[in-house]
């Protein structure tokens, strides 16, 4: 079993935050955009902060592989313990493209279909989240001091709830849910940020009832958990990893109690 503890972490958030420079140093000239098969962008910052995480976590002690969103085929699976890193280099490359800041270096440590540990960084923001099994969930500043986070608790009957929303992905199917739900407002927010804001207490639901991939959310997912939090498909099911080869996620809704 990988040993996880505040060594590794820190060894993970360093990783991310090197990535997150990489991808600053594109983010500060004119860049070229391609488009993928699945008709999604990618920019030069998505293969450079890629090449800075493997170069750095094959760097690490314990040798795990790695599922990146910019080398799936190179995954061969989970070891033998069920382990494998799974990597989003640049999550809301469209928030990218777009300079409005909202985009995240996402890092997970998947242990037996779970996520035990995460690092969401934040570069244009100069934020960041981490979390790991036992060693809670923090939010990170821009002069690297952590503050612990926790969820904010179900609301009270009669409270309005405060709803994260995507920003570059409507969903139709999102009205009937929220019509369910009852009184709300809407917080639009790009990338694996809508999770961590569930971590950090400042909403109370992300309803996800669109296409996502395994590494869009494995990292702020473990930082959900370790802030007290939940995500779950529809049918109350706690969001799974166990079979990479799938590679989307269902619908799922992530709740901050």
């Amino acid at each position: 079993m990988a040993l996880i503890d505040q060594a590794l972490l820190d060894a993970v958030e360093g990783i991310a935050r090197e990535a997150g420079d990489a991808i600053m140093s594109v983010y500060a000239r004119e860049f070229s955009v391609e488009e993928k098969e699945d008709k999604s962008p990618l920019t030069e910052a998505d293969k450079a902060a890629h090449n800075v995480i493997v170069r750095g976590l094959q760097a690490l002690s314990v040798q795990i592989p790695i599922l990146s969103e910019e080398d799936i085929e190179g995954f061969s699976g989970a070891d033998a313990e069920g382990r494998y890193w799974l990597v989003d280099p640049l999550d809301g490359t469209k928030e990218f493209i777009k300079r409005n800041g909202e985009f995240t270096v996402n890092i997970a440590l998947i242990e037996n279909g779970k996520p035990v540990l995460g690092v969401v960084t934040a570069p244009a923001l100069e934020v960041g989240y981490v979390a790991a099994r036992g060693l809670g969930a923090f939010k990170v500043e821009a002069d690297g001091s952590r503050k612990a986070i926790s969820v904010a608790g179900k609301p009270k009957e009669g409270v309005t709830w405060r709803v994260v929303g995507s920003r570059s992905h409507p969903s139709p199917d999102l009205a009937a849910w929220l019509e369910q739900l009852g009184e709300h407002t809407m917080l639009p927010m790009g990338s694996s940020l809508k999770l961590c804001i569930i971590a950090e207490g400042f909403a109370d639901a992300y309803p996800r009832l669109g296409p996502t991939c395994l590494w869009d959310t494995g990292a702020a997912h473990a930082v959900v958990l370790e802030a007290g939090g939940r995500v779950e498909t529809l049918e109350g099911t706690a969001l799974s990893y166990a079979n990479p080869s799938e590679k989307l996620n269902p619908y799922f809704v992530v709740w901050g109690h």
